[in-house]
């Protein structure tokens, strides 16, 4: 009876299959299962694949909408009157070789993706644990530098920094004012640190405590750190330290790690000296000549 049973099923099946075709076949039938899954998937890949597609054009020009305003925030440009694109006119976009400190024109300023880069055999510079200071095992042969200038006149360098922290790599851009070696100001703008521990750097008071500190010492060394609780500002090196973030220390200790990879040799350094340099010659040859002419 079962075989005649089965027999029968096997019967009705094809009969229905012949009769109306896949979609009238019973809806606890494996095939139409399967199938209709299958058709479902298709589908489903096909939407999200167009709309990844139609919708990337948007999400770049919303991530260099963002970055731009965040080098405004940190540049200390702001106007509620302009549009984000309007104020950014104001900040010249370059590129830097950071082994010679020199500018270059091998890739183009205002597509060039340092962070792509970093990735690309081609761009890419391999750090050894020695000069791994910021924890990114490699970075980009050439970067991105934001000036912000009056007339010839340099007052803001703009420069992005990376380094890792205690569960994250922290992305952000740290203001320089003309002279290369003062902070006037710095934001981190991507980052995974634990909320109010690590992710007080996102902090405007505490990012506010870092203008007017150095970066390098008497000797050019690049010294600024964050330091274990509050900064003793009747110290002589109070000029060289932030507040340390509370119960936050190896999110502490890697922004200072990232900060002084970044303005050291392997980072911005010889570009940083090469502007100070600059800086200092101008201030020479602006100088009024004294003495008898006669």
């Amino acid at each position: 009876m079962r075989n005649k049973g089965k027999v029968m099923n096997s019967k009705s099946f094809n009969l229905a299959g012949k009769q109306g075709g896949f979609f009238h076949l019973p809806n606890d039938n494996m095939v139409k299962t399967i199938g209709v899954a299958l058709v479902l998937c298709l589908v489903c890949s096909v939407i999200v694949s167009t709309a990844a597609t139609v919708l990337k054009p948007r999400q770049v020009a919303n991530k260099q909408l963002d970055m731009k305003r965040n080098i405004l925030s940190v540049a200390g440009i702001i106007d509620d009157s302009k549009t984000v694109d309007e104020l950014f006119e104001q900040v010249e976009t370059r590129v830097v070789d950071l082994q010679t400190g020199e500018y270059t024109e091998a890739v183009d300023a205002q597509s060039y993706d340092q962070l792509k880069a970093s990735k690309e055999p081609a761009f890419r510079v391999e750090l050894s644990p020695e000069e791994d200071l910021a924890n990114i095992r490699a970075r980009a042969k050439y970067a991105s530098v934001y000036l912000v200038k009056s007339g010839n006149d340099l007052e803001k360098v703009i420069i992005p920094v990376k380094g890792y922290g205690l569960w994250s790599t922290l992305f952000g851009f740290l203001a320089l004012e003309g002279d290369a070696k003062t902070v006037s100001g710095i934001t981190f703008y991507d980052h995974k640190e634990t909320p109010g521990l690590g992710g007080e750097v996102d902090n405007k008071k505490w990012q506010a405590s870092w203008q007017g500190k150095q970066l390098f010492d008497q000797q050019g060394a690049a010294v600024l750190e964050l330091v274990k609780g509050k900064v003793d500002s009747s110290s002589s090196e109070a000029q060289y330290q932030i507040d340390g973030l509370a119960g936050a220390t190896l999110t502490s200790k890697g922004v200072s790690n990232l900060i002084q990879f970044w303005v050291g040799d392997n980072g911005f350094g010889p570009y940083l000296n090469k502007l100070s340099g600059d800086r200092r010659k101008s201030a020479l040859n602006s100088e009024p000549v004294t003495g008898n002419r006669g």
